[in-house]
């Protein structure tokens, strides 16, 4: 991700013949990088809410719809329903803050409310 000036790159693991594959049939495939990580691709201002922490490809949140292509959703609750934050590329707009890559967080994120938008480069080999 490019923020400003400063570029951060993290490989995600992941068999797959292709990342078109990973992504066009909406199926959550998970990932492990772990909430720390996530953020550490935005830097020290990056928020995330403290549960759920569900990561990977087509990752969403039951009840509010919220999802992401490839990233970390986070909530308040102890669940995954209600989700609002979210770090990663190609997010949807249910927050109402047409940024699809970076970091949106609101209500209790662990560094405030966020709303850091980000250029995402994807390389796949």
């Amino acid at each position: 991700m490019k923020i400003g000036q400063q570029i951060k790159f993290e490989v995600i693991a992941k068999q797959a013949n292709s990342l078109y594959s990973l992504l066009a049939d909406g199926q959550f495939s998970s990932t492990s990088l772990g909430r720390t990580t996530w953020k550490t691709l935005i830097g020290s201002q990056a928020s995330l809410q403290s549960n759920c922490n569900k990561e990977g490809f087509n990752a969403f949140c039951t009840a509010k719809r919220l999802s992401i292509r490839i990233g970390i959703l986070g909530n308040n609750e102890n669940d995954c329903d209600s989700c609002d934050s979210r770090i990663g590329f190609g997010a949807d707009n249910y927050l109402g803050d047409n940024n699809t890559c970076g970091n949106v967080a609101i209500h209790a994120g662990d560094n405030g409310n966020k709303n850091i938008r980000a250029i995402g480069y994807i390389l796949v080999q």
